[in-house]
């Protein structure tokens, strides 16, 4: 058992590899069916969850690894204090791989693709749950290694990333359980996911825009030190002057200052060229503050957007929690989430929808704001995690919102990637990493609903049960005759 566990546990690490920025693809295919044929002959329930857990902390520790940059190297953190909450952390995270394995293991009848629908059905519904427990961390859900150039990215305007995780757990599972005949499912799949690429979902509306994205690389060791305000003020205001365009958009918390506190002479250089868009805390009428985007024109009207689905230990302590911030130093950590549903922004001639951080990460959240948004504007600070994993998998999440809104989705961050990806989820511009700079792009709003815009993750979770469903059947009739 150990050695099988070994196995689990490695091939969770090389499923990393699946995801940006090394984009394997076809890789996460291979180790999950390898996974799944662990998990086969694990014998009982028990024994194949603790497969699923080893695979689970494997892929964790090897894919989010910059949670202890984000702690230790940034949030200053004791290095052994860090390294035992971050595989705390992945060990949580590993718990749903681990369910999914108990849960097939448990209701497995020995026929091949009722075994198939049943593993796929288990680890969708898992990895869906992974998404939405403790407000969610769906980050590396196994849909997003599938963005362009995956043939399977064709899926997700219609299922989402969940459906497109789905596609992969069953296409695994039919590999792992009917090798011959799983190959030539994996075959017409791909096939049709190349044609789903075609499939224009939604049109271009209104006149084309050009927009600066600005991507000051200012070090989080100093963005918030009192005496270094002028540098982000003079990098943002010289970004800003460096390019025309009918939009400038800054990233989260560019300037370290509540929105009412920043000077009018800075505003004004902000606008300077038109209109801009500007990651900022705001000030709440009852004294707090959130984490927000306003929109501001050169005659200084004002429209804002407050970020919804805080960061739990980033953005604000869970009940019970505010110990960890005498443990490690984030500023500014007691945000007041913002209504659930916001109307987009009009700026510049389109309904732009901002999103802050990490709350691209649920799709179900993002088309709020549809159909009426017409542009998707991220903006990120991942200056948190250093040079690591954290900045082109958060890109590679932006590819899937793309896809399931049909919208293209702009990106400024402070360190990057600063990026524009297009509706058909392909990555048209970026800028390198830690650098000061600006990427200006043209742009076209787009209008229109995809079938995920429609149905959310509904269709994805209903797939999911609906292949558990035969091999439930059969497992309740055998032991209904014993």
């Amino acid at each position: 058992m150990r050695r099988k566990a070994a196995a689990a546990l490695l091939l969770g690490a090389a499923t990393a590899f699946g995801f940006a920025p090394f984009g394997l693809f076809p890789l996460p295919l291979v180790t999950l069916a390898l996974l799944f044929v662990l998990w086969r002959k694990a014998g009982t329930p028990a024994r194949a969850a603790w497969l699923g857990f080893a695979w689970g902390l494997g892929f964790f520790l090897a894919g989010v690894s910059w949670v202890y940059v984000s702690m230790h190297d940034v949030g200053g953190m004791e290095a052994p204090l860090a390294a035992v909450a971050t595989f705390l952390f992945c060990a949580l995270l590993a718990l749903f791989p681990a369910l999914a394995a108990f849960l097939f293991s448990r209701w497995k009848v020995g026929t091949p693709w009722r075994d198939a629908g049943l593993a796929a059905g288990a680890w969708t519904l898992a990895e869906w749950l992974r998404g939405w427990v403790l407000t969610g961390f769906p980050w590396l859900s196994l849909g997003y290694s599938q963005s362009p150039p995956s043939p399977l990215a064709g899926f997700a305007p219609i299922v989402g990333s969940v459906g497109v995780g789905l596609i992969v757990a069953f296409l695994a599972a039919a590999l792992a359980f009917h090798r011959c005949r799983g190959w030539i499912a994996v075959v017409g799949v791909a096939l049709l996911g190349l044609g789903l690429r075609d499939v224009a979902w939604t049109a271009p509306v209104g006149e084309p825009v050009t927009v600066n994205l600005l991507q000051g690389n200012i070090p989080q060791s100093i963005k918030w030190v009192p005496e270094r305000l002028p540098l982000s003020i003079e990098t943002y205001a010289r970004l800003a002057a460096a390019r025309k365009a009918d939009i400038t958009v800054l990233p989260e918390t560019a300037i370290p200052l509540m929105f009412d506190n920043i000077p009018r002479d800075v505003l004004r250089a902000l606008t300077r060229h038109g209109d801009a868009l500007l990651g900022v805390a705001v000030r709440t009428k009852d004294g707090g503050y959130t984490n927000g985007a306003v929109a501001i024109t050169p005659d200084m009207a004002v429209q804002g957007y407050a970020k919804t689905h805080l960061v739990p230990f980033g953005e604000y302590a869970p009940p019970g929690f505010g110990w960890f911030f005498d443990l490690v130093r984030i500023p500014m950590s007691d945000f007041t989430a913002g209504p659930p549903r916001q109307k987009p922004l009009a700026i510049a001639g389109q309904k732009v929808m901002p999103n802050i951080c990490y709350e691209d990460l649920f799709g179900e959240e993002i088309i709020r704001a549809l159909p009426e948004a017409t542009l998707l504007v991220n903006l990120s600070n991942t200056a948190w995690f250093g040079d690591s994993l954290a900045q082109p998998q958060h890109l590679q999440i932006a590819q899937m919102r793309a896809l399931e809104t049909g919208r293209p989705m702009l990106r400024a961050t402070n360190t990057g990637m600063t990026a524009a990806v297009a509706p058909d989820g392909t990555v048209t511009a970026a800028l390198p990493s830690f650098t000061s700079d600006v990427l200006s792009v043209q742009v076209r709003g787009h209008a229109g609903m995809t079938l995920y815009a429609r149905w959310g993750n509904g269709l994805a979770l209903l797939l999911a049960i609906c292949v558990c469903l035969p091999a439930l059947l059969r497992a309740y009739r055998q032991r209904g005759s014993r």
